[in-house]
């Protein structure tokens, strides 16, 4: 899917009126089958940049085009589908606590099945083997049957990466996958994920924290800093005198810990609470 960004801006819905864009000015072309990784410091509208490639948030000025086509210009029937070839995997993934990994992973199916099928689907999993074969990807083939309030948060992260293997979506949108990863848990949740869209020729954007993961993985790197493109240059160029101009003032970020590692005072994402009934 090639993804190309004109003068794009985009603000927060619950920003005061005023307030400057989280994002201004992007300028952006991503062909097909490309592999990005999107790095800043906190506030550099990184989330954001996702959110609006995900489709879940409209521009407030500029143009968004996928395959040469504006989404919010097409019919809602027309979106949906589109919708339907993206997938986002949030940092903290939103997953029901009562439900069962398998379901969860089967989730990532649900855009390519009707109404019926996708019932069936959450009351009796259709393709159990597919689902194991995910989570054997991201070493978690052993809570296949748990529920997802017994999993840890870095168990449930792996869980909503995983749903990307079985998603029919030719763009994957990865925010932090490594947040709350060990470091050879993180190794291999990275490299199952370039290696498994180069397989399905599907574009790849994630954002990451760890500066050193995405030079070692990513061919692009897209340094944003205060909603604005600092820089959008191949990996080799990426300089050490560019990463202390992005991270000026946060070099605490550029020095993160190890993913795995929480920062002192901070516990790593929180599970988001969905109540089931």
């Amino acid at each position: 899917m090639d993804i190309e960004l004109i003068d794009l801006a985009a603000r927060h819905p619950a920003a005061q009126a005023g307030a400057r864009p989280a994002l201004r000015g992007l300028r952006l072309r991503i062909a097909a089958g490309e592999q990005v990784a999107v790095i800043g410091p906190s506030g550099a509208g990184k989330t954001t940049l996702l959110q609006l490639l995900a489709c879940a948030l409209q521009p407030s000025a500029g143009v968004l085009h996928f395959d040469g086509a504006s989404p919010w210009q097409l019919p809602v029937a027309d979106l949906q589908r589109l919708r339907g070839q993206l997938f986002l995997a949030p940092q903290v993934p939103p997953l029901p606590p009562r439900q069962r990994v398998v379901t969860a992973v089967l989730a990532g199916r649900l855009p390519a099945m009707g109404l019926l099928a996708s019932l069936r689907s959450l009351l009796y999993p259709s393709d159990i083997p597919a689902a194991h074969d995910a989570l054997d990807r991201f070493d978690l083939a052993d809570k296949l049957f748990a529920r997802v309030d017994r999993l840890s948060g870095g168990e449930r992260q792996r869980v909503g990466l995983a749903r990307a293997l079985l998603s029919p979506a030719r763009l994957w949108l990865i925010d932090e996958p490594l947040s709350a990863l060990d470091p050879s848990r993180s190794r291999l949740a990275i490299d199952t994920l370039v290696n498994s869209a180069r397989d399905r020729r599907a574009t790849l954007v994630a954002t990451l924290h760890q500066v050193d993961v995405a030079l070692a993985h990513f061919p692009r790197i897209i340094g944003l800093r205060d909603g604005e493109v600092a820089f959008d240059l191949p990996s080799a160029e990426v300089t050490p005198q560019r990463l202390a101009a992005l991270y000026a003032q946060f070099e605490h970020e550029l020095q993160a810990p190890a993913p795995g590692l929480p920062e002192p005072g901070h516990d790593g994402p929180q599970p988001v609470v969905m109540h089931c009934r």
